[in-house]
């Protein structure tokens, strides 16, 4: 049985004062592989706070800062790529294959991708008489859903440490150990306590006092349409920016250099 019943706040392994359990299952056998923590309101509340402590000192870290980080990020992921293949192939049920040719390795993809966009990256450009200056939001909350876990988690994470905003994720309740596994490949990265951190629990609970949290300046949510439509509705309270991908699949992108755009919709 494994049971991850803390979460990864403010740089440490804190205890929920919540007492509820969520069972995790892997559906390949429907067997309960462990327990994690259900968590409230409250640790929504000091997870976002300790992020918002942290932006104040990683808002004004440098580009080769947060490319070091990066590399490090990278680094200890490289370390616990096997431990990353087991995990999601546990609480998925994917085969091993699968998790490590697909579900693991993109997760590695994301952040090498995203270090290669951060080098070339300008942050500031002069504009005729004045400068462009490309800042971070601030705390990003983030809700990532179970069925391809590590490419929507470090797709999310990779962007925000990138362009100095620190971060609070929910990742779901039905596939959350990988979550936390990250959680300890930022940790052993030496990322500043407090830029990343990682709260188990329901959307209805831990997912809207994330959205509707005063100090969360932008939610990024992967999932359904009926959740992202509560998650539009809580942000808007305190006009939040609010990036979704809904309930679509495959979605294609098409740009301005095709001939035929009739036969590329139907083709789609």
């Amino acid at each position: 049985m494994k049971d991850k019943l803390d979460f990864y706040i403010n740089g440490a392994w804190v205890q929920s004062a919540s007492s509820e359990k969520i069972e995790v299952i892997n559906p390949a056998n429907e067997e309960v592989i462990g327990h994690v923590t259900a968590g409230t309101k409250e640790d929504i509340d000091i997870a976002v706070n300790a992020a918002a402590k942290a932006f104040e000192s990683f808002a004004d870290s440098s580009k080769a800062e947060r490319v070091e980080l990066l590399k490090r990020v990278i680094a200890e992921y490289e370390n616990r790529m096997q431990d990353f293949i087991d995990t999601i192939s546990e609480e998925m049920g994917a085969p091993m294959w699968l998790s490590g040719a697909a579900q693991a390795a993109t997760g590695l993809k994301n952040l090498k991708e995203t270090l290669e966009a951060l080098e070339e990256y300008e942050f500031e450009k002069p504009e005729g008489s004045y400068i462009l200056r490309k800042e971070p939001i601030g705390v990003v909350g983030m809700i990532t859903p179970w069925n391809w876990p590590m490419n929507q988690i470090t797709t999310k994470v990779s962007a925000a440490l990138a362009t100095g905003c620190t971060m609070v994720l929910k990742p779901s309740e039905i596939s959350p150990y990988c979550a936390m596994l990250l959680a300890e490949v930022f940790d052993a990265a030496k990322v500043p306590a407090g830029v990343f951190n990682v709260v188990n629990g329901y959307g209805p609970t831990v997912g809207a006092a994330l959205s509707e949290h005063p100090k969360v300046d932008m939610m990024s949510f992967t999932g359904s349409t009926r959740a992202g439509i509560a998650v539009a509705q809580a942000s808007a309270v305190t006009v939040k920016r609010v990036q979704q991908e809904l309930g679509g699949k495959s979605s294609n992108i098409i740009l301005d250099d095709v001939a035929d755009l009739e036969k590329s919709v139907k083709g789609g």
